[in-house]
């Protein structure tokens, strides 16, 4: 089955990251495909680089990028969600002098379209967070 996942909660704030992950986890082991995971909302702070967790604490930002590494889900970030909160695309943050590398390895920004085309070509879309 395809499966398309959402989420809309903050990654410390919520628990949607976490199980959001281990559903993939357990959608993956048993041979389903995760067509796209897109970040919306405050689930946009599941893509900042510099998050620094401490070291007895999951890495939630680390998980996301090694699940992209080892499987080759697509990570999609709202653009929109992202600027209202100060999480710019590269070339955006170079035009107004805004901080480049702030999108963790696997990550990238786009529109709403790709969450409609996600939700469009799977069989499924799982919603986590408010």
């Amino acid at each position: 089955m395809k499966i398309s996942v959402q989420i809309n909660a903050s990654p410390y704030q919520h628990q949607a990251a976490d199980t959001a992950w281990h559903f993939i986890q357990a959608a993956l082991a048993g041979g389903h495909e995760i067509y796209r995971v897109f970040f919306y909302h405050d689930g946009i702070y599941n893509a900042l680089r510099d998050s620094r967790p401490p070291g007895d604490e999951r890495d939630i930002v680390k998980r996301w990028s090694e699940l992209h590494v080892d499987n080759n889900i697509d990570l999609v970030v709202c653009i929109s969600s992202a600027q209202r909160r100060g999480l710019l695309e590269q070339s955006v943050a170079k035009k107004v002098a805004g901080y480049e590398k702030a999108l963790a390895d696997g990550f990238r920004i786009a529109g709403l379209g790709l969450l409609m085309e996600a939700v469009i070509d799977s069989e499924r879309h799982v919603i986590f967070g408010e």
